[in-house]
């Protein structure tokens, strides 16, 4: 069977799955009215552009799209594919298999470490109103080290569904650094899915920041399956007007000895709502693993709404987990502080909240921490001037 007849079959097994299988679960996130279905035409246009240095090519990597990676890297996809993201967990987990018309494919070698990051930057068309499905793999061979930092963004404001998918594939003793930007506009209703699995003495390393304006289900996983297997979860998001976004940031600890941490801190600016669920779950077997998370929202208006809930299921004896979680308002004394020194008010406001936001930032690979801040600031003075 060729690679295109494989893929072709699971496609169909994935729309044949899609009556029976469950909606995500998002506690507290009510979405059962927003439209996350694919219903629309799909994007076909070219949606992502990869800047890569030299060195990427010269050492053997692949990044190129699916068609390509269907034709030329066949084994590589049926191998790796759906390990990290089975489409059976969930119906928009499926219909992005069944519908999906664009992937990319990145693949490092065994062996293979990387000075430079690996750039690529996802474009969301809404000048048509066409939904967006993309599905990303990355696969980190045996011991390789890399950095690849995502950026995805909308043009225009037609309404429209966009559904992507990132799968990563950390094979033993490899270093992935993923860090990622979303910049999705207002009228573009999101599910996002990023999902790691973990092999043996790996390590993923995620910095992610929510700063999109529609409606987002953010769903991101960490599964620690290899013994010494590691991932740090850092997250920032920010909501504005009337905005929704929530976010399920779980770390599942299989493997002896792995190691997962949560932290992710929110801004809610107006009547937006906000939700961080962080799960820790040490399954059994997972002698020795750590399952750490904290989870932190800042309200500065009485019409925000938040909420941060800290979930730890512990499966086995002889492990370590903790976590910390507050919902708060904004300082009023900081406040007054700055603005008696000649602040503004927006000023002021903008400086308390990076302050708040400052654990997560610092904790950012240097490479696509400046790019973050310009961001969190843009973000931050669009949702001041809907006030």
């Amino acid at each position: 069977m060729t690679a295109q007849a494989w893929f072709a079959k699971m496609q169909a097994e994935a729309a044949a799955a899609l009556p029976d299988l469950p909606r995500p679960d998002f506690a507290k996130v009510d979405y059962r009215a927003w439209p996350l279905s694919l219903t629309r035409p799909l994007q076909k246009r070219a949606t992502f552009s990869i800047e890569a240095g030299a060195e990427f090519w010269a050492k053997g990597c692949v990044a190129c799209d699916w068609e390509t990676a269907l034709a030329e890297h066949g084994d590589l996809l049926e191998k790796y594919f759906g390990r990290a993201a089975n489409f059976k967990e969930n119906r928009l987990l499926g219909e992005n298999v069944a519908k999906m018309e664009q992937g990319l494919f990145i693949y490092v070698p065994d062996n293979v470490a990387l000075a430079e990051p690996l750039t690529v930057t996802y474009l969301q068309d809404s000048q048509k109103q066409e939904d967006f499905a993309l599905h990303v793999l990355l696969v980190a061979g045996k011991n390789a080290a890399f950095s690849y930092f995502e950026k995805v963004a909308s043009q225009g404001d037609k309404e429209a569904t966009a559904n992507l998918v990132v799968e990563i594939c950390a094979l033993a003793g490899s270093r992935v650094k993923y860090a990622a930007i979303d910049r999705l506009g207002k009228n573009t209703t999101a599910y996002l899915k990023r999902v790691a699995w973990v092999g043996r003495d790996a390590k993923v390393d995620w910095a992610m920041g929510m700063l999109s304006d529609g409606k987002i289900l953010a769903d991101y996983d960490s599964d620690l399956y290899g013994q010494g297997a590691r991932a740090k979860m850092n997250v920032i998001a920010i909501t504005i007007g009337d905005q929704v976004q929530g976010l399920n940031t779980v770390v599942n600890n299989y493997g002896k000895k792995s190691d997962g941490r949560i932290l992710q801190h929110g801004a809610i600016l107006q009547k937006s709502c906000l939700v961080f669920n962080g799960i820790g779950h040490v399954m059994k077997g997972a002698k020795g693993a750590n399952a750490q998370q904290e989870n932190r929202v800042l309200m500065l208006s009485r019409s925000a709404r938040g909420d941060a809930n800290p979930i730890l299921l512990i499966d086995d004896n002889d492990v370590f987990a903790g976590h910390a979680a507050s919902v708060g308002r904004v300082d009023d004394q900081q406040l007054y502080y700055l603005m008696s020194r000649g602040l503004p008010k927006p000023l002021a406001e903008r400086l308390v909240i990076r302050g708040f936001l400052g654990p997560v930032l610092t904790k950012i690979p240097e490479a696509s921490r400046q790019p973050l801040f310009e961001m969190v600031e843009r973000k931050l003075i669009d949702g001041q001037e809907l006030e």
